[in-house]
């Protein structure tokens, strides 16, 4: 018997294929490769999409946040409020540019940033709060903002894994000062190999984003700033054109495998994703907890059904952040988190017969 995919990225292709080798072949013809009509016709589209008024792309989802910050003018001597369960980009951005991470602990069941304990994390140098909507599911944002507001704080969207969600009646990208995207190949809307963007509703802050994008530069060899390289490229924005059409199709796929998988393992020994109130998620992921995780990936993987963990080791234990002085038990809900979490195959082209197997093998380990 054939083993389960965790993602067919193959499949992907295979049912657009017509499309995105037309997009190919209209970019190789063209003879145009850098900052072209495909990225700005995909900037217009895809800020449509989310309801804002720009898109800037850029090279990838890590440069995407780090570009918002120098905008800006966040840097050292300056804190920024991030979750402490995420993966480590989010605070990557923070770091590289010169600010200091200040970890908050998650909502338990929806793994997101808990609004109640950001209060308490607020200092004099505190300039940005950092929410992560993890997983595919937007972050409670109307109380982040709240808190935000109330203490002068920028808020700034990772929405690195949640492309097309929504929080109330807007789609995540639209709901704080500025957001940061990845279009790596696994995303909800992915490219064929690195690509990233910025959207906001801030005239300023989208003009800086350009300028520092393309080594501080509006002219060609006339440099304003320090910028750096980090441009969505014309052939990577032409197939995400072709692919951003089907975004909502695709979602829907996985939104109704979340829903098999929520109905047919209620009851089993698993902690299953909780909903927040007000979210529509995209499911990026479908994350369970069991305090036998590892026992169960082995037996998963044992009938042919492919796990992976999102992720082992919380950024504060990671050797990148041995510096901070977080030794084991400093952000305990993170760690208990991140020793029981198990992602479960999930994607637009998984069959409903794949579908019923890993329910199956869930339930013969569980119940």
């Amino acid at each position: 018997m054939s083993e389960v995919p965790f993602l067919e990225l193959g499949q992907t292709y295979l049912e657009i294929k017509d499309e995105l080798d037309a997009a190919y072949q209209r970019v190789m013809n063209s003879g145009w490769y850098i900052l072209g009509e495909e990225v700005a016709a995909f900037e217009r589209e895809f800020a449509a999409y989310c309801g804002t008024k720009h898109c800037v792309g850029v090279g990838n989802g890590l440069e995407a946040l780090q570009l918002i910050l120098r905008a800006y003018g966040i840097g050292s001597g300056d804190e920024v409020i991030v979750p402490a369960n995420t993966y480590i980009a989010t605070w990557l951005a923070v770091s590289n540019s010169g600010a200091t991470v200040v970890p908050v602990e998650p909502e338990e069941r929806t793994f997101n940033l808990d609004p109640r304990r950001i209060e308490t994390a607020i200092t004099s140098r505190t300039r940005a709060v950092l929410p992560v909507h993890l997983y595919g599911q937007a972050a409670e944002m109307d109380a982040i903002k709240d808190v935000a507001r109330k203490n002068g704080l920028k808020v700034i969207e990772d929405a690195a894994q949640a492309h097309g969600a929504r929080y109330g009646n807007r789609r995540v990208g639209s709901l704080g000062d500025a957001a940061g995207w990845s279009f790596y190949p696994t995303k909800n809307l992915g490219a064929y190999g690195d690509a990233g963007a910025v959207t906001t509703d801030d005239d300023e802050l989208a003009q800086r984003v350009r300028l520092l994008r393309n080594y501080g530069s509006r002219s060609k060899y006339y440099n304003e700033e320090r910028g750096i390289n980090s441009r969505l490229d014309e052939l990577q924005a032409a197939l995400l054109r072709v692919r951003l059409k089907h975004l909502d199709e695709w979602n829907s796929r996985r939104v109704r495998i979340a829903e098999t998988y929520l109905n047919e393992l209620e009851g089993a020994r698993l902690l299953l994703p909780l909903v927040a109130e007000g979210a529509a998620p995209v499911w990026h992921l479908f994350v369970v907890r069991s305090k036998m995780r590892d026992e169960l990936q082995r037996q998963l993987n044992g009938l042919g059904v492919n796990t992976l963990v999102h992720y082992p080791v919380p950024p504060h234990l990671q050797e990148a952040y041995k510096d901070l002085g977080t030794p084991p038990g400093s952000f305990p809900l993170t760690e208990a988190i991140h020793s029981e979490v198990l992602s479960l195959p999930i994607g637009p082209h998984l069959s409903e017969s794949d579908q019923a197997r890993v329910v199956q093998a869930v339930k013969t380990f569980t119940t």
